[in-house]
């Protein structure tokens, strides 16, 4: 057992030097931060002009690192700069043109192990960081570009390292105006549901593992202190038999303390300190159980400490996969040998390891008291003592075996059906597109669509789960040709890694390794199917354990999948390892992406549903065991208002990240609990209250069926963007008709001009101040009046910087005939203020300006009015857009299609004028809606709400 030495604080290089920035002039507010200190690295340099920088094209290398001190925890800050770029540069179409990076400090300057920042992405080599676009992406002609990044500092944060890092540019850029402002917030500003701190205090915050006989386990985290102290705090360590009962001290490489047992010292020196703990455990140990807490007690004082994110666990090097493999390409049966080498058994013990004849029979289905029962991190003792979990029964044969993804791909999209050709070959139908028949031996790098989701799809290999009911031996053939071809470390397709298809494929092997098998095919197909499936599930055990994609749908997915292949192969001797591992990080994980109030931290609806779907069916795995109980009341809670988002054909609004266009009906009608009338739940009219939890707490959505015209449907999203710039966007359906629609199926066009429209402002139906794209922040409902015949909402938002203040108001009629959308922007009182606000119609429609103030839109007798109205302002023109493919910074007028962009119809109408601006659009299904909507807002309520 080790502790880190101490790190080094940040040293000042000796080209460092107080910023130019701050050198430039004193910042006139007090809240704004310029650098304290400036670095370079890798050829880039201080600029000709005070406040800027120089990073030369040295990819990854080239730097300059910008100190910022005394920021406030838990707050959002404007990050503002000019980016100018050589009129020579050959990178200006890449996404990564150059890199931002965020490395949160302490007070002292040491580091901190952040799991996640709101407003901006993991990323390396730095913690956090936002990627720049190049220059095809900003007006033609540019040099340079004034930009903006939002985030919220997270506690105990209090300094930051901002580094402008070299990436794809292949000339110097330039970097200048660098300055930090805060962002004032209202309640949508608070952290988010799924946050927590670790704190550590007399009371023990208490994390079980179970172990693996002739295996040590390695504990890495990180320990901060208000104060730097040599004894901040310390873990007890206990290891417990198979019957639960605590092995007698001395424990190897431990220090026995009187009255806190076995202990290793947890420093704080710096403040922001990491630790390792290599456990050793002695013969007879089942699990181990650490308990964080600190020295002091409730009286004496204790400082404030905490864990700064959850601790990784892993095996001990040797039983890395890395170090498993080597150099070697090991087929299923060679690893399953190299495993039971490093175990030190006797040779051809791996042979115990196959699934028996009863396991084979199990059903995979069901739940059952599988080993980890107890497990987890962040119960509490009582009276500073460790409470003594629970040790849980051996995992066996008897153990039923989860398929909780096959069960929420069932939930998706229905019963999943392999059909099978004249000759008895699968008959593949994958993401949407047409039936393909593999080959005959199947091709792994097969790719007949030319599409991403098809590839995710195949390589998953879930279409093999019900063909192995079916015909097991061709199933499990089919699985072992996949095994052959994909040696670990040279898989035939890379998009077989991809955690889509990875964690669904880890399932499928685990499920066929321990089903029927024909008598004949026993010997040949059992141990390579085991094999892999044991690859695999070490794999997923150190992507789990080391927290490699975040509190992520794909984290939970990784995590359910490692809990299928212990539960499918007991015998395993990794698999208590596994399941206890599994059951710890799907419980935080779910918690971190779903409040007790069902608030999500995922912003895209498809996603939601995705993590809904896997919730149930782990929870229906897991039956009463933890966190079963925990995830299924989540899960309910996250239902909320989920109904009112379908439109008239059964569709979600594609917000966020979405795949193209489907029918989500079923699939929402699956999930929701039984008995529940799914037509009844949709029916919400447009002033029904607005719930606090669920989808409900940041989407709006009202419907109306009026006899013999065809169902309306609005819906509306303020969810605090992530990656799309669609906060306060929305759609509209009136008279049966599509009219409003979101560009949406950003999930299957992931790279070039394309992604990059598709998850700006300009594909959403938002409002853009003065040409530039919102950034990060929050926004909230802040009102709601009833009107005669309608009802008007208020959504605050705090997504355009600092200076000005954004509200976004629905007025919607009840029948939903008409609606207005109108934005008010606030600055200071001379301020030159400008907006543009955006509306995609339809690919069906035919749009024309039939005025300079009005627009027509026709879907065969259906028509659609659209007129600006200004309430405070002038309006600044009124423009039409149908596909728009040039330059690449400039698409307009696009929706996503099955196979690509699709020109649609926008609209972009725009108000300008000085200190408030206020306008928007009206829509309506003819001139007297129109009329109404008019009378409504010139009335005194309306008024005196637009103006509050």
């Amino acid at each position: 057992m080790q502790e880190d030495p101490p790190e080094e604080l940040p040293a000042e290089p000796s080209d460092a030097r107080p910023g130019p920035d701050a050198a430039a002039s004193d910042p006139p507010d007090p809240a704004e931060r310029v650098p304290a200190t400036a670095r370079y690295a890798g050829g880039a340099g201080a600029g000709g002009r005070a406040g800027e920088h120089v990073v030369a094209a040295k990819n990854r290398w080239a730097r300059a690192v910008l100190g910022f001190r005394d920021l406030a925890p838990e707050t959002w800050y404007a990050l503002d700069f000019t980016l100018a770029w050589d009129p020579a540069e050959e990178a200006g179409g890449a996404l990564d043109f150059a890199l931002v990076g965020f490395d949160f400090l302490a007070p002292d300057g040491s580091s901190l192990d952040l799991e996640s920042v709101p407003g901006l992405v993991r990323t390396l080599p730095d913690p956090h960081g936002i990627w720049l676009p190049g220059p095809a992406y900003r007006p033609e002609g540019a040099r340079a570009a004034a930009l903006r990044v939002a985030f919220r500092v997270p506690a105990p944060a209090s300094d930051l390292a901002l580094g402008f890092r070299s990436w794809r540019n292949t000339a110097p850029f330039g970097v200048s105006g660098v300055r930090l402002r805060p962002v004032v917030t209202g309640p949508g500003g608070a952290p988010a549901p799924g946050a927590r701190r670790r704190r550590l205090g007399p009371e023990p915050l208490v994390l079980v593992q179970a172990l693996v006989p002739g295996a040590g386990l390695v504990l890495r985290g990180q320990i901060f202190s208000e104060r730097p102290d040599e004894h901040a705090a310390y873990a007890g360590l206990r290891y417990r038999d198979a019957a639960g009962a605590e092995l007698p001290l001395p424990y190897p490489d431990t220090v026995s303390v009187p009255g806190h047992g076995a202990s290793v010292n947890l420093p704080a020196r710096p403040q922001a300190r990491r630790f390792t703990l290599t456990l050793r455990p002695p013969p007879g140990a089942v699990t181990a159980e650490l308990a964080f807490r600190t020295w002091e007690e409730a009286d004496e004082d204790p400082p404030a400490v905490e864990l700064v994110a959850a601790p990784e666990v892993a095996l001990e090097e040797r039983f890395r996969l890395e170090s498993l493999c080597g150099d070697d390409l090991l087929d299923g049966p060679a690893f399953l040998a190299r495993l039971a080498e490093r175990l030190g058994l006797e040779s051809g013990a791996e042979a115990g390891w196959m699934p028996g004849a009863g396991e084979a029979a199990a059903d995979g289905q069901g739940s059952g008291e599988g080993s980890g029962e107890g497990s987890g991190e962040g119960s509490r003792g009582e009276g500073g003592e460790a409470a003594a979990a629970p040790v849980p029964p051996p995992l066996s044969a008897s153990t039923p075996r989860p398929a909780p993804l096959a069960r929420a791909r069932a939930l998706r999209q229905g019963p999943e059906r392999t059909g099978r050709g004249p000759d008895g070959r699968p008959l593949l139908r994958l993401a949407g597109l047409p039936d393909w028949t593999p080959p005959d031996p199947p091709d792994w790098r097969a790719d007949p669509f030319r599409s991403v989701p098809w590839r995710l799809d195949y390589q998953s290999l879930g279409w093999l789960a019900p063909l192995g009911a079916a015909a097991p031996a061709l199933a499990a053939a089919t699985a072992a040709s996949w095994a052959g071809e994909n040696p670990w470390g040279q898989p035939a397709d890379p998009l077989s890694l991809h955690p889509a298809a990875l964690s669904l494929r880890a399932e499928v092997l685990a499920g066929l390794a321990a089903g029927p098998l024909p008598a004949q095919d026993e010997a040949g197909l059992r141990p390579v199917l085991v094999g892999a499936a044991a690859q695999h599930g070490v794999a997923l055990a150190e992507i789990v354990g080391q927290n490699a994609f975040g509190r992520s749908l794909h984290g939970v997915q990784a995590a359910a999948a490692l809990l299928a292949v212990a539960r499918a192969l007991p015998r395993l001797p990794l698999a208590p390892f596994w399941d206890g591992l599994a059951l710890r990080v799907l419980g935080e994980a779910v918690a971190a992406l779903i409040g007790p109030d069902g608030r999500f931290a995922e912003p895209a609806l498809q996603r939601r549903l995705d993590l809904l779907g896997l919730g149930r069916a782990l929870a229906e795995c897991l039956a009463g065991q933890a966190p079963g109980p925990d995830i299924a009341a989540r899960v309910e809670a996250g239902l909320a208002g989920l109904p009112g988002l379908l439109d008239p054909g059964g569709r979600l609004p594609p917000f966020g990240d979405a795949p193209p266009a489907g029918d989500e009906a079923a699939w929402v009608a699956r999930l929701l609990a039984r008995g529940t009338d799914l037509a009844a739940a949709r029916g919400q009219g447009p002033g029904a209250t607005v719930s606090a939890g669920g989808f409900a707490h940041d989407t709006l959505s009202a419907r109306a069926d009026a006899v013999g015209r065809g169902a309306a449907h609005f819906a509306c999203t303020f969810a605090a963007p992530q990656g799309h710039a669609d906060c306060t966007s929305f759609v509209l359906a009136a008279e049966g008709v599509r009219w409003i629609v979101e560009a949406g199926g950003s999930e299957s066009l992931e790279a070039g001009p394309a992604r990059h429209y598709l998850v700006s402002a300009r594909a959403h139906n938002v409002a853009l101040l003065d040409g530039r794209e919102p950034v990060a922040g929050p926004a909230w409902h802040a009102g709601r009046l009833r009107l005669e015949g309608a009802t008007a909402h208020r959504i605050a938002t705090r997504l355009h910087g600092p200076d000005v203040a954004h509200e976004r108001i629905f007025v919607l009629l009840d029948d939903l005939d008409g609606i207005a959308v109108i934005d008010r922007f606030r600055g200071a009182a001379e301020a030159a203020l400008a907006f543009e606000g955006l509306l995609h119609l339809a690919p069906e429609a035919i749009v024309a300006l039939s005025g300079p103030r009005r627009a027509l839109a026709q879907q065969g007798a259906r028509r659609l009015n659209l007129v600006p109205w200004v309430a405070e302002g002038r309006a600044a023109g009124l423009t039409l857009v149908n596909g728009r493919s040039e330059p690449p910074g400039a698409l307009q007028g696009f929706v996503a299609g099955p196979r690509g962009l699709v020109p649609a119809g926008t609209l972009a109408y725009a108000v300008a004028g000085r200190g408030t601006v206020c306008g928007g659009m009206l829509i309506a299904t003819d001139l007297t809606v129109e009329e109404r909507l008019t009378r409504l807002l010139a009335g005194e309520a309306a008024r005196d709400f637009l103006a509050a």
